[in-house]
């Protein structure tokens, strides 16, 4: 599968998400789309960058858009992270990394010396026609989710 660029249309994927969903973003159209990568459930970054989410949720909403956190954990790990930290939004598993090839996020990073392949904390906005239109790499937590919901106003003002 080939990856995703700035200004084409993303592939269409299928993931199993929290609460027994199956994610098509074919079934999404008409919707703006969210999808940020982040390493792995209950850690600390982790934890901030879902409460942002979660926190502005309605925000989201507001602008017809959908968000989802996707990490490679397991359903069962998920389901307990999104209870935990009451998030109302969806997580998608990628145990296969197939969404992460997709969207290129699996790098080798170094944790205490040593070199470990893992997910590069990562966002990508998909307009309502299934376009990318933005993608953040090498994400920092503080002020992400405030980029991305100005980013969302301004691709709903260009496609508007």
């Amino acid at each position: 599968m080939a990856g995703v660029s700035i200004g084409k249309k993303v592939p269409d994927f299928e993931a199993q998400a929290t609460g027994g969903k199956t994610v098509r973003l074919s079934d999404l159209r008409g919707k703006n789309v969210v999808l940020y990568f982040y390493p792995k459930d209950s850690t600390p970054g982790c934890t901030r960058e879902g409460q942002d989410f979660r926190d502005n949720k309605l925000k989201f909403s507001r602008r017809n858009t959908i968000v989802f956190g996707v990490s490679r954990d397991s359903l069962r790990s998920h389901e307990n992270f999104k209870a935990k930290q009451g998030f109302n939004f969806d997580l998608i598993s990628d145990p296969d990394e197939k969404l992460c090839k997709l969207f290129d996020v699996i790098k080798m990073k170094n944790m205490y010396g040593k070199k470990v392949r893992g997910i590069e904390r990562s966002t990508f906005l998909i307009d309502s026609e299934g376009v990318l239109r933005r993608e953040w790499r090498k994400v920092k937590v503080d002020g992400h989710v405030d980029e991305v919901l100005e980013a969302v106003r301004e691709v709903n003002t260009k496609n508007g």
